[in-house]
Formats: C-alpha cells, structure tokens, sequence
C-alpha cells in the first residue's frame, strides 16, 4: 500500500524545488489552480471531487494525493469520492468504447483494397 501522506509531503518538496528553478511556471500553476476559487460557483468540495474524477483519468498519483486531501478537509465524504470515482470510470470506458469504434473504423479502412 503507498503511503499517501509521506508521498505527498515529498511531492511538496520536489515541487518547491521546482519553484526555485522556475518561479514563473510554478506561479502560473498556482493563478491556474485557484481560477475556480474566485467565482466559487461549484464550491470547493465539488472542485475537488471533480479534480479526484480528472485525476483518475489522467493517472496522476500526485493529484490523487494532493485532492484527496482537499476533498476530505472540504468535507467530501468516502461515498462522495466512490461516485466521482464512479463518473471518472464511466468516462473512461465510454472513451475506450469510443476509441475501440475508431479501431473498427480504421480496420475496415486499412483492409479494403
């Protein structure tokens, strides 16, 4: 099982790191990050369980960590998490049968001569 507090404590280092380097991209990150904050129409812990839904799909285990947290400090509960988990494995099926007709597609395409 990962640890997900450790990792996520050395994410932040490696992160700041990343600022020392390259101050602008990190802080272009951060306005890009908190632009939903602003018009906080969905409200927070509806961002983050969507940013959860994001995270799963792009295999991201930093985002998983980091929005995880945020979701359970914005209140998320474990069933809350399990539906968003539920949409991202939705769409990601739906993609995969989408990409899976593409194939079908271009078969026909590469074999009709």
């Amino acid at each position: 099982m990962h640890d997900w507090n450790a990792y996520r404590q050395q994410l932040f280092g490696r992160i700041g790191e990343i600022g020392k380097l390259s101050p602008d991209t990190v802080k272009g990150y951060q306005t890009l990050s908190g632009a939903g904050k602003k018009a906080d129409l969905l409200g927070e812990k509806t961002r983050e369980l969507i940013s959860l839904a994001v995270a799963v799909t792009v295999r991201c285990d930093g985002c998983i960590t980091v929005h995880t947290k945020a979701a359970a400090d914005a209140g998320a509960s474990r069933e809350e998490i399990a539906e968003a988990l539920g949409v991202a494995i939705a769409v990601n099926a739906g993609a995969a049968m989408v990409y899976s007709a593409r194939t079908l597609d271009a078969f026909a395409e590469v074999t009709a001569e």
